[in-house]
């Protein structure tokens, strides 16, 4: 077992390298100039803390408009997903009616459906509802897309909390809606606050969803963070503003990164819980 124990931790260890190495390099380049780049050594230290690329990407690039963009729409969608996430689940894990069982599994069969095989028929959809090129029409569908796991992962949780609390709330007089708003919900809180990190970052990170529905007059102003590192990658390869790029890419990384960084027990907590229940 102790053989096997240090071979593990090499293991892991040299994964943690290839994973943090590209990213570390990626930030370093972040304050190099392009002559640096280009005539210096790629893999040494930047001479000086250069925040011009910082404020090329923002500016020039836009990447703060874009920004704030994502800002808006994750959080919004990400809201409705746990609203509506939460509600259903609640209700396939603890109530026993007819269909139940069905409508669990059309949820869980959106976990096995590709997203670039719907992107044809929500385009239709959206596009009808007369909802392309908006943000409400991308926060639907971000919530849409969001939907399975999160009720996947929340109705095994629920199934978990023990029912003599509910009992005991449903004795006091609470409604169906106290119970779950009052009662339910705060006992969930460690599987709630990890399925939301999981939300935001896999909302924050797409790319196919916003290039489908955010395209027509003037789209270029609603686009997301995703969407305008695309842009910029392409604009590279004619202005070779690889620096800015790096950048705005930096940008995008690190909010996530400390958000998980900083949550990171919360979201154990959440995938243990369960278990240890």
């Amino acid at each position: 077992m102790g053989l096997l124990n240090s071979l593990a931790h090499v293991g892991l260890a040299l994964w943690a390298i290839i994973i943090i190495a590209p990213l570390l390099w990626m930030f370093l380049a972040s304050f190099k100039s392009n002559t640096e780049m280009y005539l210096g050594n790629p893999f040494s230290l930047p001479s000086s803390i250069n925040l011009d690329s910082y404020v090329r990407a923002w500016n020039e690039a836009h990447v703060g408009r874009y920004f704030l963009n994502s800002v808006f729409v994750v959080a919004l969608s990400t809201a409705g997903t746990m609203l509506f996430g939460s509600m259903a689940a609640y209700v396939l894990a603890r109530y026993k009616f007819i269909g139940n069982r069905i409508i669990y599994y059309l949820f869980v069969s959106g976990l096995a459906f590709p997203v670039f095989l719907a992107l044809v028929p929500l385009f239709l959809i959206v596009n009808n509802m007369g909802l392309l090129n908006t943000f409400t029409g991308l926060i639907l569908v971000y919530i849409a897309y969001s939907l399975p796991f999160t009720v996947f992962f929340l109705a095994a949780f629920f199934k978990t909390l023990p029912n003599s609390v509910a009992e005991a709330a449903v004795m006091d007089g609470a409604s169906h809606t106290r119970l779950f708003f009052q009662v339910m919900m705060p006992m969930a809180r460690p599987a709630l606050v990890s399925i939301t990190i999981f939300n935001i970052i896999g909302q924050w990170n797409q790319y196919l969803l916003p290039v489908a529905l955010m395209q027509g007059e003037g789209a270029q102003e609603k686009w997301v963070l995703t969407q305008g590192i695309a842009n910029i990658s392409v604009q590279a390869g004619y202005e070779a503003d690889w620096a800015a790029m790096f950048a705005a890419v930096t940008l995008s990384i690190l909010p996530m990164i400390i958000m998980y960084a900083f949550f990171q027990r919360q979201i154990q907590a959440g995938l243990t819980a369960g278990a240890v229940k």
